[in-house]
C-alpha cells in the first residue's frame, strides 16, 4: 500500500512540474514577441528619424552657399527650361474685350547642378517654401492682361528636385488673355486664341525654351475643361518663334488655342426676325392700292423693326470699322423692307385719280335733287300763255311724259355710269403684282446665296503660327 502512494504522489508531482515548465515557455514566447514588435518599431522609427536627419542633412548642404541670383550654368551653357501645360478649363471667351480666360497647370523643368544630391531616394518631394530659395525661371506671359497664382488653402506650387539637378515646378494659373479677333465672318467665323509666353529678362543666349513632350502633345486639354457657351473648341496647337528687340534676341512659346462659333443663338436672335420682318413686309403687296393706312402702317412697322435688330446686333460686338456677315444680312433685309416702302409710294403716286371725281359723281346719280312737279308743269303753260291760242291739255300730259322720260333716261344713264367708279375701289396696280414675284424671288435668291457662301466656306483664322 504504501508503495502505491508513493507512485501516486511521483505522478503528480511530474504533472505539476511539467505545467509550470509550459506556463514558463508560453510567458517567455509572449515576452519575446512584445520585444520584437518594440524592437521593431523602435528600428523604424530610428530609420525614419535618420532619414529625416539625412534629407534635413541634404538640404541644408545644398543651400549651403547656395546664390539663387544667379541662374544654373552661368558662364558656361544656356539654360533649357522645359515646359507643358495642362487646360483644366478654358472659357469664357468676350467678343467685346477680345480676350479669353483659361486654368492651366503650368509645369516648367529644368537642371540646376548645384543642387545634386545623394541619398536613399532619387526624387525629394519638397515643399514650395523652397522654391523661394532657389533660382526659378522669371517666365512671364506677352498677351496676358491678369493672371492669379492661388494661394487657397496654400499656394497651389508643386516642386520636386531629382538627385541630378533636375527640377519640376507647376503651379496653378488663371490667366485672361488677348484673343484678336477677325470678324468679317461673324457670327461663322473661327479664332485662334494664342498664349505667349517666354522669358523676361534672359535672351536667347542664356536662357531658351522648349517643349517637354514635343509640339504636338505639350498642350493638352482636359475633356470636360470646355467653359463656352458660344464657342466649339476644336484643337490647339502648339509652338516657337523668336521675336528681335534693341536688347537681344528672345524665345516665345506659343499655344494657340481654335475657336468655332455657335451659330444657333444668333439663328434665333437675329436672323429668324429678320427674315420674318422682310416676309411681314412684303404682304402689303397683296392689299388694295386704296388701302393706304393699312400699307402705311406694314412699311413704317418693319423699318422701325429692321432698324432695331441692326442695333441690338450691333450690341455683343466690339466697335469694329468693317463690315461683318450678320452686317451684310440685315443691310439687305433692310434694303428689301425699304424697298417695299418706296414700291407702296410709286403705286399710290402713279394710281389714277379719276376714280375720286368719278365716284363723286356716281353718289350725285344715287342721290339725284328732287325736282318739283310744279315747275314742270309750270314752265309749258309759261309758254303757252305767252301764245294767242291755248293748246289744250292733252298737250301738256304728253310734254310731261315725255319730260319724264326724259328725265328717267338721264337718272338710268347716270346709274350706267356709276359702275365704271366703282371698279377703280378694288383695282390692283401692275406694279403690285410684278413685286408679289420679284420681291420673293430676289430674297430667296439672296438667301441661297448668302448662306451657301458662308456656310461652305473654310474660315480664315489669321495670325496662327505653325508648330515647329
Amino acid at each position: 500500500m504504501m508503495d502505491l502512494h508513493s507512485a501516486r504522489n511521483n505522478k503528480v508531482s511530474r504533472i505539476s512540474a511539467m505545467a509550470r515548465l509550459v506556463l514558463s515557455l508560453l510567458f517567455l514566447c509572449g515576452g519575446q514577441t512584445s520585444l520584437c514588435q518594440s524592437t521593431s518599431e523602435a528600428q523604424k522609427e530610428a530609420a525614419a528619424n535618420d532619414n529625416s536627419t539625412v534629407f534635413t542633412r541634404i538640404l541644408d548642404g545644398l543651400l549651403d552657399g547656395y546664390d539663387n541670383r544667379l541662374r544654373p550654368g552661368l558662364g558656361e551653357n544656356v539654360t533649357e527650361i522645359k515646359t507643358n501645360i495642362f487646360v483644366t478649363s478654358f472659357g469664357p471667351v468676350s467678343d467685346t474685350e477680345m480676350e479669353y480666360t483659361i486654368d492651366v497647370f503650368f509645369r516648367q523643368s529644368w537642371k540646376d547642378e548645384r543642387l545634386c544630391f545623394k541619398g536613399p531616394m532619387e526624387m525629394l518631394p519638397l515643399n514650395n517654401l523652397l522654391a523661394s530659395n532657389i533660382w526659378t525661371p522669371d517666365t512671364f506671359f506677352l498677351n496676358g492682361k491678369k493672371s492669379i497664382a492661388h494661394n487657397m488653402t496654400t499656394p497651389n506650387k508643386l516642386l520636386r528636385l531629382k538627385d541630378d539637378g533636375t527640377l519640376l515646378y507647376t503651379m496653378r494659373l488663371t490667366i485672361s488673355a488677348e484673343c484678336p479677333m477677325q470678324l468679317e465672318d461673324f457670327p461663322m467665323d473661327a479664332h485662334a486664341c494664342p498664349l505667349k509666353f517666354g522669358s523676361y529678362a534672359y535672351p536667347v543666349s542664356e536662357v531658351v525654351y522648349t517643349w517637354t513632350q514635343g509640339a504636338a502633345k505639350s498642350v493638352v486639354v482636359a475633356e470636360d475643361g470646355s467653359r463656352l457657351n458660344q464657342y466649339h473648341l476644336i484643337g490647339q496647337t502648339a509652338g516657337t518663334e523668336d521675336i528681335h528687340t534693341s536688347r537681344g534676341q528672345y524665345t516665345v512659346m506659343m499655344a494657340n488655342f481654335y475657336l468655332k462659333r455657335k451659330i444657333g443663338y444668333f439663328v434665333i436672335q437675329t436672323y429668324m426676325p429678320c427674315f420674318m420682318t422682310v416676309i411681314l413686309s412684303q404682304v402689303s403687296f397683296w392689299l388694295n392700292r386704296e388701302s393706304v393706312p393699312a400699307r402705311t402702317v406694314f412699311g413704317v412697322t418693319t423699318v422701325l423693326t429692321m432698324t432695331t435688330l441692326s442695333i441690338s446686333a450691333r450690341n455683343s460686338l466690339p466697335k469694329v470699322a468693317y463690315a461683318t456677315a450678320m452686317d451684310w444680312f440685315i443691310a439687305v433685309c433692310y434694303a428689301f423692307v425699304f424697298s417695299a416702302l418706296i414700291e407702296f409710294a410709286t403705286v399710290n403716286y402713279f394710281t389714277k385719280r379719276s376714280w375720286a371725281w368719278d365716284g363723286k359723281k356716281a353718289l350725285e346719280a344715287q342721290h339725284p335733287k328732287k325736282r318739283d312737279p310744279m315747275v314742270l308743269s309750270k314752265k309749258p303753260n309759261n309758254v303757252c300763255s305767252a301764245g294767242v291760242n291755248y293748246t289744250p291739255n292733252l298737250t301738256k300730259d304728253v310734254s310731261i311724259s315725255t319730260i319724264s322720260n326724259t328725265t328717267s333716261v338721264q337718272l338710268r344713264g347716270s346709274e350706267t355710269k356709276m359702275v365704271d367708279p366703282k371698279k377703280t375701289y378694288n383695282s390692283v396696280s401692275k406694279i403690285d403684282k410684278m413685286s408679289r414675284i420679284v420681291f420673293p424671288v430676289l430674297f430667296g435668291t439672296f438667301n441661297l446665296v448668302y448662306w451657301a457662301t458662308y456656310l461652305n466656306r473654310e474660315p480664315v483664322v489669321k495670325g496662327v503660327v505653325t508648330s515647329t
